[in-house]
C-alpha cells in the first residue's frame, strides 16, 4: 500500500515513531543541558538561572520552528510565547509547560547530585527532569518530528514561575486574544504508571480556613488551674475531631462526592507512593479514585501551640490550626469554604465559640472530553503507548488551567505528559523514565496529526449538510 504523506510537513501518515526515535538522543542531550540549570523560582535563590533557563526554552522552541516572544509581568520572570502560524481550515494548539523547579531539599538523600542529571536503569535522574523540563522538551521534539511546520496552528506558553505563583495565574482573561486556541496541551501531568497511556480530565479545587481558639489571658499553671479552667488546645482539637467520622471519612455537609469511573492507583501502589508505615489503615472509605479525585479532603496542615520540647505544665491559652480542604472538581471552592466555615462556627466545644477565618480559595476543573481533541488525543496516546488510554484526576491544583478555560472557554484541554505517577517529583531522586519521555513526543506529534485530520472532518461534515 502506498504511503500517505501530509502535505505541509512531509511526515509519513505512518505512525511518528521512526521520526521521533531519530531525535531522541538530540532531545535526551537537550533535556541533561536544561536540567543542569538550577531554576528554581522560589523566593530567595538566584535569579541568574532563572534567565538562563527562559533563553535556553527560547532557543529550544525558535529551532523547533516557533516565532519565539516574550511576555513580561510585574515580579514575574519572563515567559516565553510564540507561534506557527495555522495552515488554511486548520485548528490553534496552545502548549503549556514551566521551566521553573522546586529547590532539591536535603541533598544527602539524592543517590546522585540533583543539578547534575545522570541516567541509570533507563531513566534520568535530576531536580526538574520529570517536573517538568521533560514535558517543555516534549513540546520541542513533537515540533521538529513535523519539520517545523505541523498540520495544526501552534502558540507556545511557557512560565518561569508555576510552582510558586505570580501575577500570570491570572492574566490569561485579562488578554484573552494571545491565548485564543481550539485546544491546549498542558504538559505538566503523565502515566497514573509507567506504560498505562493516560489523559488527566479533573483537578480539584482547594481552600484554606484557619481556626482559632482564646480562653485565658495567659497560661496558668495546670496544678493549679487544670480541671476547671478551659483549655484552648483541648478545646480547638475537640473542634477538628468533628470533620472525620470513626472511618476517615469527611462529615462536613455541603461538600461533593461522587463515584470515581476513571482510572486509579491500587492500593499496594498507593500505599508504595505514600510510604505509609507498616500495618496503618488507609483513611476514609470507597474507591482511592473517590477519595482522592471526585471527594473532598480535610488536612490540618498546621498547628500553633507551645512545642513539645518548650513544655510547660500550663493550661494552654491559646491555640491555633490552618486547615486545607480539597474539593470535588466540579464544586465551587467558595461554596465548599463555606460548607467548612458554616461547620466551625457552628461547633461549640465545652460551649467555646472557635473563631474562623476563611482564607485562599482555588476552583478545581472538569474537562469536557468528547471533542475532537479528545478524540484525536486518545488514539494518539493508545498508539504511543500500545495499549487503551484511561482517564484519572489528581488532588493537585494548577491555577492556570482555570485562568486559561475562563479566558478561552470553548478550547478543549488535554493534561498529559511524561511525568509519571511515580516520578518522585518535588522529593529526592526526582527521575522520568526516557521510554515515558519518547512515547510523549510520539503522542503529541501524532496528536497534532489527528486533530488537524478530525477538525477537517467536522468541517466537512458540516458543509455537508
Amino acid at each position: 500500500m502506498a504511503r500517505m504523506t501530509d502535505e505541509r510537513s512531509g511526515a509519513s501518515r505512518e505512525p511518528m515513531a521512526a521520526a521521533v526515535d531519530s531525535l531522541m538522543p538530540q532531545l535526551t542531550a537537550e533535556l541533561v543541558r536544561l536540567s543542569r540549570i538550577p531554576s528554581i523560582s522560589e523566593a530567595g535563590f538566584p535569579p541568574e538561572p532563572m534567565h538562563e533557563a527562559h533563553l535556553v526554552v527560547s532557543e529550544l522552541l525558535r529551532d523547533a520552528g516557533v516565532n519565539v516572544s516574550q511576555l513580561d509581568l510585574p515580579n514575574t520572570y519572563p515567559i516565553v510565547t510564540g507561534e506557527i502560524p495555522a495552515p488554511p481550515g486548520a485548528p490553534t494548539v496552545l502548549l503549556y509547560g514551566h521551566y521553573d523547579v522546586v529547590p532539591p531539599g536535603d541533598e544527602s538523600k539524592w543517590l546522585s547530585p540533583p543539578f547534575e542529571p545522570t541516567e541509570r536503569d533507563g531513566a534520568l535522574f535530576g531536580r526538574g527532569t520529570s517536573d517538568s523540563k521533560a514535558n517543555v522538551l516534549a513540546h520541542v521534539g513533537a515540533l521538529r518530528a513535523h519539520g517545523g511546520k505541523p498540520p495544526v496552528g501552534i502558540k507556545v506558553v511557557i512560565e518561569g514561575q508555576e510552582e510558586v505563583g505570580s501575577a500570570f495565574n491570572t492574566y490569561p482573561p485579562l488578554d484573552a486574544d494571545r491565548f485564543r486556541c481550539d485546544a491546549m496541551v498542558i504538559a505538566d501531568m503523565g502515566s497514573v504508571r509507567p506504560g498505562v497511556p493516560t489523559l488527566t480530565v479533573a483537578l480539584r479545587g482547594t481552600a484554606v480556613v484557619t481556626v482559632e481558639v482564646r480562653t485565658l489571658a495567659g497560661p496558668k499553671h495546670s496544678g493549679q488551674y487544670g480541671g476547671a479552667a478551659p483549655d484552648a488546645l483541648i478545646a480547638l482539637l475537640h473542634g477538628l475531631a468533628t470533620l472525620h467520622d470513626v472511618k476517615g471519612d469527611v462529615t462536613v455537609e455541603g461538600l461533593r462526592r461522587d463515584a470515581w469511573t476513571g482510572a486509579s492507583y491500587d492500593e499496594r501502589e498507593f500505599r508504595a507512593l505514600a510510604e505509609i508505615m507498616p500495618g496503618l489503615p488507609l483513611f476514609g472509605t470507597g474507591t482511592l479514585g473517590e477519595r482522592l479525585w471526585s471527594g473532598p479532603a480535610i488536612t490540618v496542615t498546621g498547628l500553633d501551640a507551645l512545642p513539645v520540647d518548650k513544655a510547660v505544665n500550663a493550661v494552654v491559652p491559646q491555640a491555633r490550626a490552618r486547615i486545607n480542604l480539597r474539593v470535588h472538581p466540579e464544586q465551587n471552592a467558595a461554596e465548599a469554604q463555606n460548607a467548612l466555615v458554616r461547620h466551625l462556627r457552628g461547633l461549640r466545644p465545652f460551649g467555646i465559640a472557635l473563631d474562623v477565618t476563611p482564607g485562599a480559595i482555588g476552583n478545581g476543573f472538569a474537562a469536557s472530553t468528547s471533542g475532537p481533541a479528545y478524540d484525536a488525543a486518545r488514539a494518539a496516546l493508545s498508539s504511543a503507548w500500545g495499549g487503551e488510554t484511561v482517564s484519572v484526576a489528581t488532588g493537585g491544583s494548577i491555577p492556570l488551567v482555570n485562568a486559561l478555560h475562563e479566558a478561552v472557554p470553548q478550547a478543549e484541554i488535554l493534561l498529559l505528559g511524561a511525568t509519571d505517577g511515580f516520578s518522585n517529583i518535588h522529593a529526592p531522586n526526582e527521575r522520568v523514565l526516557l521510554d515515558e519521555f519518547r512515547k510523549t513526543v510520539i503522542a503529541e506529534a501524532e496528536i497534532f496529526r489527528e486533530y488537524a485530520e478530525r477538525w477537517g472532518g467536522r468541517r466537512a461534515a458540516a458543509a455537508g449538510r
